[in-house]
Protein backbone atom coordinates (compact mmCIF):
# COMPACT_ATOMS: atom_id res chain seq x y z
CA UNK A 1 0.00 0.00 0.00
CA UNK A 2 1.31 3.44 -0.92
CA UNK A 3 1.83 5.90 1.86
CA UNK A 4 -0.53 8.42 2.23
CA UNK A 5 -0.05 11.81 0.92
CA UNK A 6 -0.09 14.74 3.31
CA UNK A 7 -3.25 16.93 3.30
CA UNK A 8 -1.55 20.10 1.70
CA UNK A 9 -4.24 22.45 4.35
CA UNK A 10 -3.61 20.50 7.40
CA UNK A 11 -0.20 21.79 8.99
CA UNK A 12 2.44 19.75 10.79
CA UNK A 13 3.84 20.83 13.61
CA UNK A 14 7.51 22.00 13.50
CA UNK A 15 9.46 23.51 16.78
CA UNK A 16 11.53 26.61 16.69
CA UNK A 17 15.19 25.95 17.19
CA UNK A 18 16.38 29.27 16.84
CA UNK A 19 15.74 32.59 16.64
CA UNK A 20 18.15 35.42 15.10
CA UNK A 21 17.43 38.35 14.66
CA UNK A 22 18.81 39.93 11.64
CA UNK A 23 18.20 43.20 11.43
CA UNK A 24 19.02 46.37 14.31
CA UNK A 25 15.20 46.60 16.04
CA UNK A 26 14.60 43.15 15.61
CA UNK A 27 11.74 43.79 12.45
CA UNK A 28 13.31 41.35 10.89
CA UNK A 29 14.08 37.37 12.08
CA UNK A 30 15.08 33.88 10.90
CA UNK A 31 13.63 30.70 12.34
CA UNK A 32 15.41 27.38 12.21
CA UNK A 33 12.69 24.77 11.99
CA UNK A 34 12.57 21.09 12.76
CA UNK A 35 9.91 18.66 12.40
CA UNK A 36 8.32 17.25 15.85
CA UNK A 37 7.28 14.14 14.14
CA UNK A 38 9.93 12.22 11.89
CA UNK A 39 10.51 13.32 8.54
CA UNK A 40 9.72 16.56 7.55
CA UNK A 41 9.15 18.94 3.88
CA UNK A 42 12.15 19.43 1.37
CA UNK A 43 11.91 22.47 -0.15
CA UNK A 44 13.94 23.57 -3.25
CA UNK A 45 15.29 27.16 -3.94
CA UNK A 46 12.47 29.65 -4.90
CA UNK A 47 9.95 27.62 -3.14
CA UNK A 48 7.58 28.73 0.38
CA UNK A 49 6.02 27.70 3.24
CA UNK A 50 2.93 28.40 5.35
CA UNK A 51 3.98 29.25 8.66
CA UNK A 52 0.98 28.84 11.24
CA UNK A 53 0.68 30.23 14.83
CA UNK A 54 -2.57 28.90 16.60
CA UNK A 55 -5.25 32.45 17.24
CA UNK A 56 -2.81 34.40 15.15
CA UNK A 57 -3.42 33.27 11.45
CA UNK A 58 -0.32 32.07 8.63
CA UNK A 59 1.28 33.90 6.52
CA UNK A 60 3.71 32.14 3.50
CA UNK A 61 7.18 32.64 3.82
CA UNK A 62 10.14 32.01 1.53
CA UNK A 63 12.58 29.05 2.30
CA UNK A 64 15.70 30.85 3.16
CA UNK A 65 17.74 27.65 4.26
CA UNK A 66 18.22 24.29 4.33
CA UNK A 67 20.26 23.04 6.82
CA UNK A 68 22.93 20.25 6.42
CA UNK A 69 20.79 18.58 8.54
CA UNK A 70 17.47 19.10 7.00
CA UNK A 71 16.27 21.64 8.73
CA UNK A 72 14.57 24.63 7.24
CA UNK A 73 15.40 28.08 8.01
CA UNK A 74 12.81 31.36 7.01
CA UNK A 75 13.40 34.57 7.37
CA UNK A 76 10.52 36.76 8.58
CA UNK A 77 9.18 40.80 8.58
CA UNK A 78 7.01 41.96 11.02
CA UNK A 79 4.76 43.74 9.20
CA UNK A 80 1.60 42.50 10.44
CA UNK A 81 -1.15 40.71 13.04
CA UNK A 82 0.51 37.36 12.55
CA UNK A 83 4.17 38.46 11.70
CA UNK A 84 4.03 41.03 14.60
CA UNK A 85 2.71 37.49 17.17
CA UNK A 86 5.53 35.38 15.39
CA UNK A 87 7.73 37.95 16.53
CA UNK A 88 7.47 37.40 19.88
CA UNK A 89 8.15 33.32 19.65
CA UNK A 90 11.35 31.97 21.35
CA UNK A 91 13.31 28.99 20.97
CA UNK A 92 11.17 25.91 21.90
CA UNK A 93 8.06 27.34 21.06
CA UNK A 94 6.04 25.47 18.37
CA UNK A 95 4.22 26.47 14.92
CA UNK A 96 2.05 24.97 11.78
CA UNK A 97 3.65 24.41 8.73
CA UNK A 98 2.04 23.65 5.67
CA UNK A 99 4.32 23.25 2.28
CA UNK A 100 6.42 23.46 0.52
CA UNK A 101 4.14 25.12 -2.28
CA UNK A 102 5.05 27.01 -5.31
CA UNK A 103 7.75 26.99 -8.38
CA UNK A 104 11.59 26.61 -7.70
CA UNK A 105 14.50 28.92 -8.88
CA UNK A 106 15.73 26.95 -12.33
CA UNK A 107 19.21 26.84 -10.99
CA UNK A 108 20.17 23.66 -13.50
CA UNK A 109 18.98 26.41 -16.43
CA UNK A 110 22.15 28.65 -15.38
CA UNK A 111 24.77 25.68 -15.39
CA UNK A 112 27.62 26.33 -17.77
CA UNK A 113 26.29 29.94 -17.47
CA UNK A 114 27.19 33.18 -15.79
CA UNK A 115 24.62 33.14 -12.81
CA UNK A 116 23.64 36.78 -11.48
CA UNK A 117 21.66 37.41 -8.56
CA UNK A 118 20.11 40.34 -7.88
CA UNK A 119 18.09 41.52 -4.65
CA UNK A 120 16.74 44.46 -3.18
CA UNK A 121 16.00 44.51 0.95
CA UNK A 122 14.53 41.49 2.32
CA UNK A 123 14.51 39.84 -1.43
CA UNK A 124 17.93 38.37 -0.27
CA UNK A 125 16.07 35.93 1.36
CA UNK A 126 14.36 34.02 -1.59
CA UNK A 127 17.77 34.06 -3.26
CA UNK A 128 20.12 32.61 -0.04
CA UNK A 129 19.11 29.23 -1.05
CA UNK A 130 20.40 30.00 -4.47
CA UNK A 131 23.58 31.11 -3.42
CA UNK A 132 24.23 28.00 -1.43
CA UNK A 133 23.33 25.81 -3.80
CA UNK A 134 25.82 27.29 -6.81
CA UNK A 135 28.84 27.66 -3.39
CA UNK A 136 28.09 23.45 -3.20
CA UNK A 137 27.89 22.96 -6.67
CA UNK A 138 30.50 25.87 -7.81
CA UNK A 139 31.92 23.63 -10.69
CA UNK A 140 28.74 23.86 -12.62
CA UNK A 141 28.42 27.35 -13.08
CA UNK A 142 30.78 30.29 -14.87
CA UNK A 143 30.88 33.68 -13.08
CA UNK A 144 28.96 34.05 -10.18
CA UNK A 145 27.32 37.58 -9.44
CA UNK A 146 25.57 38.78 -6.14
CA UNK A 147 24.08 42.08 -6.49
CA UNK A 148 22.06 43.49 -3.61
CA UNK A 149 20.49 46.74 -2.85
CA UNK A 150 19.42 48.34 0.10
CA UNK A 151 17.52 51.48 1.73
CA UNK A 152 20.71 52.23 4.42
CA UNK A 153 22.88 50.27 6.08
CA UNK A 154 21.25 49.40 9.23
CA UNK A 155 18.69 47.12 6.40
CA UNK A 156 21.79 44.68 5.06
CA UNK A 157 20.35 41.45 5.62
CA UNK A 158 22.86 38.51 6.51
CA UNK A 159 26.01 40.53 7.24
CA UNK A 160 28.00 37.91 8.17
CA UNK A 161 27.38 36.06 5.15
CA UNK A 162 27.79 38.57 3.05
CA UNK A 163 31.10 39.21 4.66
CA UNK A 164 32.35 35.70 4.21
CA UNK A 165 30.87 35.82 0.68
CA UNK A 166 32.97 38.76 -0.28
CA UNK A 167 35.65 37.05 0.80
CA UNK A 168 35.88 34.18 -1.83
CA UNK A 169 37.42 34.64 -5.11
CA UNK A 170 35.44 32.82 -6.51
CA UNK A 171 32.69 35.18 -6.20
CA UNK A 172 31.70 38.61 -7.08
CA UNK A 173 29.61 40.22 -4.28
CA UNK A 174 28.51 44.35 -4.84
CA UNK A 175 26.39 45.74 -2.09
CA UNK A 176 24.46 49.17 -2.88
CA UNK A 177 22.60 51.13 0.03
CA UNK A 178 20.31 54.55 -1.36
CA UNK A 179 21.54 56.54 1.56
CA UNK A 180 24.69 56.01 3.26
CA UNK A 181 25.18 57.07 6.72
CA UNK A 182 29.28 58.63 8.04
CA UNK A 183 30.05 54.87 8.75
CA UNK A 184 29.53 53.70 5.00
CA UNK A 185 32.08 53.76 2.62
CA UNK A 186 30.47 51.51 0.24
CA UNK A 187 28.69 52.00 -2.85
CA UNK A 188 25.77 54.23 -2.75
CA UNK A 189 22.68 54.36 -5.30
CA UNK A 190 20.36 51.96 -7.07
CA UNK A 191 20.79 48.04 -7.65
CA UNK A 192 20.67 49.04 -10.73
CA UNK A 193 23.81 51.12 -10.98
CA UNK A 194 25.85 47.77 -9.99
CA UNK A 195 24.06 46.49 -13.04
CA UNK A 196 24.83 49.19 -15.20
CA UNK A 197 28.98 48.10 -14.39
CA UNK A 198 28.45 44.69 -15.36
CA UNK A 199 31.15 41.99 -15.32
CA UNK A 200 29.15 38.91 -16.30
CA UNK A 201 28.82 37.69 -19.85
CA UNK A 202 25.03 39.19 -21.14
CA UNK A 203 24.96 36.88 -23.58
CA UNK A 204 25.87 33.50 -21.48
CA UNK A 205 23.51 34.69 -18.14
CA UNK A 206 20.91 33.85 -16.07
CA UNK A 207 19.89 36.44 -14.02
CA UNK A 208 17.68 35.90 -10.89
CA UNK A 209 15.84 38.64 -9.20
CA UNK A 210 13.62 39.20 -6.14
CA UNK A 211 12.74 42.74 -4.48
CA UNK A 212 10.13 45.06 -4.89
CA UNK A 213 8.43 45.22 -7.53
CA UNK A 214 9.51 48.24 -8.60
CA UNK A 215 13.20 47.11 -7.96
CA UNK A 216 12.62 44.11 -10.22
CA UNK A 217 10.80 46.47 -13.13
CA UNK A 218 14.10 48.78 -12.95
CA UNK A 219 16.21 45.52 -12.70
CA UNK A 220 14.96 44.06 -15.37
CA UNK A 221 15.20 46.91 -17.77
CA UNK A 222 18.91 47.64 -16.37
CA UNK A 223 19.47 43.65 -17.97
CA UNK A 224 17.68 44.34 -21.53
CA UNK A 225 20.51 47.18 -21.95
CA UNK A 226 23.16 45.10 -21.25
CA UNK A 227 21.84 42.15 -23.12
CA UNK A 228 20.36 39.95 -21.01
CA UNK A 229 16.77 38.56 -22.77
CA UNK A 230 13.80 37.98 -21.51
CA UNK A 231 13.91 34.18 -21.75
CA UNK A 232 16.86 34.30 -19.26
CA UNK A 233 15.86 36.42 -17.19
CA UNK A 234 13.62 34.98 -13.89
CA UNK A 235 12.00 36.89 -10.43
CA UNK A 236 10.36 35.43 -7.69
CA UNK A 237 6.41 37.23 -7.22
CA UNK A 238 5.00 37.41 -3.58
CA UNK A 239 1.54 39.03 -3.70
CA UNK A 240 -1.21 38.61 -1.15
CA UNK A 241 -1.07 34.67 -0.75
CA UNK A 242 -3.85 32.84 1.23
CA UNK A 243 -4.28 29.43 0.88
CA UNK A 244 -1.02 28.57 -0.89
CA UNK A 245 -3.50 25.96 -3.43
CA UNK A 246 -4.94 28.67 -5.92
CA UNK A 247 -8.83 28.36 -4.16
CA UNK A 248 -9.02 31.56 -2.74
CA UNK A 249 -7.97 34.06 -5.66
CA UNK A 250 -6.21 36.37 -3.73
CA UNK A 251 -2.69 36.37 -5.43
CA UNK A 252 -4.18 36.43 -8.72
CA UNK A 253 -2.17 38.42 -11.28
CA UNK A 254 -4.06 38.69 -14.81
CA UNK A 255 -4.51 35.10 -15.50
CA UNK A 256 -2.20 33.35 -13.20
CA UNK A 257 -2.38 32.48 -9.50
CA UNK A 258 1.17 33.60 -7.69
CA UNK A 259 1.22 30.84 -5.03
CA UNK A 260 0.37 27.99 -7.36
CA UNK A 261 1.92 28.89 -10.84
CA UNK A 262 5.04 30.67 -9.30
CA UNK A 263 6.12 32.87 -7.56
CA UNK A 264 8.99 32.40 -9.39
CA UNK A 265 8.41 32.79 -13.22
CA UNK A 266 10.24 33.38 -16.44
CA UNK A 267 10.08 37.18 -16.96
CA UNK A 268 8.87 36.42 -20.99
CA UNK A 269 5.56 34.47 -18.88
CA UNK A 270 4.98 37.88 -16.86
CA UNK A 271 6.57 40.30 -19.39
CA UNK A 272 2.89 41.77 -20.37
CA UNK A 273 1.08 42.25 -17.07
CA UNK A 274 4.12 43.94 -15.58
CA UNK A 275 3.47 46.79 -18.43
CA UNK A 276 -0.08 47.58 -16.94
CA UNK A 277 0.82 49.39 -13.70
CA UNK A 278 -3.08 48.84 -12.24
CA UNK A 279 -1.92 45.28 -11.48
Amino acid sequence: MSAAVPDPLVPAVYRIDEVVRELPGGEVFSWTLSPKARGGVEGRPGQFNMLYQLGAGEVPISISAVLEDGRLVHTIRDVGGVTAAMADLVAGDEVGLRGPFGSAWPVEAAEGRDLVLVAGGIGLAPLRPVMHHALTHRERFNRLFLLYGTRQPADILYRGELEAWRGRLDLDVAVTVDRGDSGWHGNVGVVTKLIERGGFDPHNAVAMICGPEVMMRFAVLGLEHRGVTADRMYLSMERNMKCAVGYCGHCQLGGLFICKDGPVFRFDAVEPLFDVREL
